[in-house]
């Protein structure tokens, strides 16, 4: 069941990303838009774009299914990421509030902190659409805005791991949580990473 509805987030995180990329296209692709890129290149970009992150793994598993969006485009791999954690928090807050992991204090404020997730997440995921061109004030403001914002999804995680480890509740509803947490903790951590990337020193560059 939960593997069945990791697989239905990624496949919703790919057709928003694919959404945003049909909206901002223009009617004739250009060289670096998704559909000017051959599948097997995009997922090539992709897996060697995941070597950067701490959980490669995950982020090939949660990434990969969405190549035909990203194309070879750093902006709509870190957008999609943002995405994935989003929907990952999500899940998180829904999964507490119906009633996992049980509802003592730690789940209560779980809760709290994976909605805040969401929202910080998919704030940066907005914030990658008016980022402007490279090297300009407004990519620069809007760069530090998302990284500002998705360090903080992953400090909610981080905050609600801690209070986890202290809480009296059976190990089965502790453990039960846990496990989307870490979803979270995992898919944020990536989309920092590719997100920090985004830096456009010639150095950082893929």
């Amino acid at each position: 069941m939960w593997r069945h509805h990791h697989h239905v987030l990624v496949l919703l995180a790919c057709l928003s990303v694919l959404a945003a990329a049909a909206a901002a296209s223009p009617a004739k692709p250009r060289p670096s838009s998704p559909g000017s890129v051959p599948p097997a290149v995009a997922v090539d970009y992709v897996r060697r774009s995941c070597r950067w992150t701490r959980y490669p793994l995950v982020c090939e598993s949660t990434l990969v299914p969405c190549a035909p969006a990203v194309g070879r485009s750093p902006r709509r791999l870190a957008r999609a990421a943002l995405v994935v954690g989003a929907d990952r928090a999500r899940n998180c807050s829904a999964y507490i509030k119906a009633g996992g992991g049980g509802k003592g204090p730690a789940a209560k404020d779980c809760a709290e902190l994976a909605r805040d997730a969401e929202e910080l997440l998919r704030q940066s995921a907005a914030e990658m659409e008016r980022m402007g061109r490279a090297g300009t004030p407004r990519f620069e403001w809007s760069l530090s805005n998302v990284q500002t914002w998705a360090s903080a999804a992953l400090t909610d995680a981080s905050t609600c791991l801690d209070s986890l480890a202290q809480a009296a509740s059976a190990k089965e509803d502790r453990d039960a949580v846990k496990r989307r947490v870490v979803a979270v903790a995992e898919a944020t951590s990536n989309a920092l990473a590719l997100v920090n990337r985004l830096d456009p020193a010639p150095h950082r560059r893929l």
